[in-house]
């Protein structure tokens, strides 16, 4: 991998600024300072330094967040600011959440560079379950775990598949946990709103194996540890 490629992708700088950083003698290779941003590097091996400080290469990255509301799922956005903007620690560029929360929604949210662990997340034919809890206004229908159970007509061209509908509350507003197999647009409100609720506040708590950790509060992140990612691919 060239150089100036090796220090973009890790974060370091754009590869222009890379390369006058070279002509000024501010950066390292195996000890010896190169003044070539061409020169071809193995990530895993050489020792690349800038300033002193030495650049670890890390192919893959996986970040757990807890989505705050007010932030959108998105790598980049003119206006508003996105979830990867979180991410203050993150090596790599090329980093993409997988999936989507709505700006108000919160909760667990997967942040990787892994195309193919993304493609298998979410797939409709591997139904991956994801966990949500949310507050609800209005007088549900007596049947509507049952409703949840069969399928649901949201004004789709085909009904949703079954879900979980479990009622943990029944004052106002109710609270309940909804789990689903599929990833529709607004489908928890939209479920909902089909038996008679309305959802006035939501939270992802799980996709897949991978559970929010509860010690992270809106907004802050850890990695995945390597059996998070392992059971991930199961």
């Amino acid at each position: 991998m060239r150089l100036d490629r090796f220090l973009s992708e890790m974060g370091v700088e754009t590869r222009s600024r890379i390369r006058e950083m070279c002509r000024k003698g501010r950066i390292k290779v195996n000890g010896t300072v190169q003044k070539k941003s061409d020169l071809q590097v193995s990530p895993e091996d050489d020792i690349v330094e800038v300033d002193g400080e030495r650049i670890l290469f890390a192919a893959k990255e996986y970040y757990m967040l807890n989505k705050p509301a007010g932030v959108v799922t998105a790598t980049v956005d003119t206006r508003e600011k996105t979830v990867l903007d979180l991410l203050t620690e993150r090596k790599r560029k090329d980093l993409f959440p997988v999936g989507r929360l709505d700006k108000d929604t919160e909760g667990l949210l997967l942040i990787t560079n892994d195309g193919e662990l993304s493609a298998r997340l979410l797939s409709p034919k591997h139904h991956v379950p994801k966990k949500y809890y949310a507050e609800v206004r209005g007088e549900l229908q007596p049947d509507a775990a049952e409703q949840f159970l069969k399928g649901l007509d949201i004004g789709d061209e085909k009904e949703t598949l079954p879900a979980e509908l479990v009622i943990l509350t029944s004052e106002e507003p109710k609270e309940v946990e909804i789990t689903l197999t599929e990833g529709r647009y607004h489908q928890v409100k939209r479920m909902i709103e089909a038996v008679g609720g309305e959802v006035v506040y939501l939270k992802r708590l799980s996709m897949g194996s991978l559970t929010l950790d509860p010690s992270l509060s809106p907004g802050e992140y850890r990695k995945l540890t390597e059996e998070e990612v392992e059971m991930l691919r199961v």
